[in-house]
């Protein structure tokens, strides 16, 4: 089994490609910057900007399991809110500076998805779906009832960071909205950096392996078991760091953040993008987003409009807008 067969399919780019494919390949991560760097001045609002970097980050992270490794998630929440929660709270309560909270945050979610990453990767299908919803709602319950710590069905509020003191005296002022969104595309670039890396390595191919073909995985010497952990642990930090900034930018951390909606849209975000696509899931959130925005000004009924969109993309453009165009121009090439 080669790596380009093992990179075939979802939209995953093959480790074999032709020179345009393999430079595009290999500068995807300084591209994708560039393309969010515009971003801010090309939509309507720098908070809508901010709101697709967020959620693009978020959808990263699910989409290394799903996308790549090919396993379904419906839990996903559990990590962007347990980030948020403990950003917050570590703010709030503990008096902590951003930098720490952030890290809280981060292995807060770590270890969670350990936690459930081993009692989930037990299961297969759409067990595997039951057992993450199932341990995400109890998360969200034990949030519910811990209302000293987090607010209850109000919400975690009375934390405000007004600006991020840098090393050297530097200061980045959070109240601007450039430059909270610059602020936050820094650690969005960071973890897409850290995600190409991944994806690149020897660890990258053997997720892939499994997605393709559990068993031939398992037969060619593969630990499957340590390999669906260490990715489902790597798709929950990096879905925990998008709650932390989900939290600095918000101000507030919503109950919501836990609930079974927030794990339902990161599952249409990849799909509407492309799953197994590097830039799938920023045009995916774009995608949602912009939907949510406009259709939310003709009704108050919008989850309609995006759910009869969702249905569409999936019966006529099952890989996802990135996903389908990627292999529209593979097969220009071939031909």
């Amino acid at each position: 089994m080669t790596t380009t067969d093992l990179a075939a399919g979802q939209g995953v780019a093959p480790r074999t490609l032709p020179k345009a494919g393999a430079a595009l390949d290999r500068w995807r991560v300084p591209l994708t910057i560039a393309v969010l760097a515009v971003l801010p001045f090309v939509l309507p609002s720098q908070a809508l900007a901010v709101n697709v970097l967020i959620y693009g980050l978020f959808t990263v992270g699910f989409n290394l399991l799903f996308g790549y490794t090919g396993l379904l998630s419906f839990g996903h929440a559990a990590f962007f809110g347990t980030g948020a929660y403990l950003t917050g709270m570590a703010i709030a309560l503990l008096g902590f500076g951003w930098f720490p909270a952030m890290l809280t945050g981060i292995v807060g979610a770590s270890l969670l998805s350990v936690v459930i990453g081993a009692l989930s990767i037990r299961t297969r299908g759409i067990y595997f779906c039951m057992v993450t919803l199932a341990l995400a709602q109890l998360v969200y319950y034990v949030a519910l009832q811990a209302s000293g710590w987090t607010g209850g069905e109000n919400g975690l509020r009375g934390f405000t960071v007004a600006k991020a003191d840098l090393i050297g005296g530097f200061s980045v002022n959070l109240l601007n909205p450039l430059a909270k969104y610059y602020f936050i595309m820094f650690f969005a670039a960071l973890a897409l950096w850290f995600v190409s890396r991944v994806l690149n390595s020897p660890f990258g191919a053997a997720i892939e392996a499994v997605r393709e073909n559990e068993t031939r995985a398992r037969a060619c010497g593969f630990d499957v078991e340590h390999t669906k952990l260490l990715s489902f642990v790597l798709s929950g930090a990096l879905c925990g760091l998008a709650g932390t900034l989900s939290a600095l930018h918000l101000s507030i951390v919503p109950l919501d953040a836990l609930g079974v909606h927030t794990s339902s849209i990161v599952v249409m975000m990849t799909m509407l993008g492309g799953a197994g696509s590097f830039f799938g899931p920023f045009v995916g959130a774009l995608v949602f987003l912009l939907i949510e925005d406009v259709a939310s000004l003709w009704t108050t009924h919008w989850q309609l409009i995006v759910g009869i969109v969702f249905i569409l993309f999936v019966l006529f453009l099952p890989k996802g807008i990135w996903g389908s165009l990627i292999q529209i121009v593979r097969r220009r090439r071939a031909s």
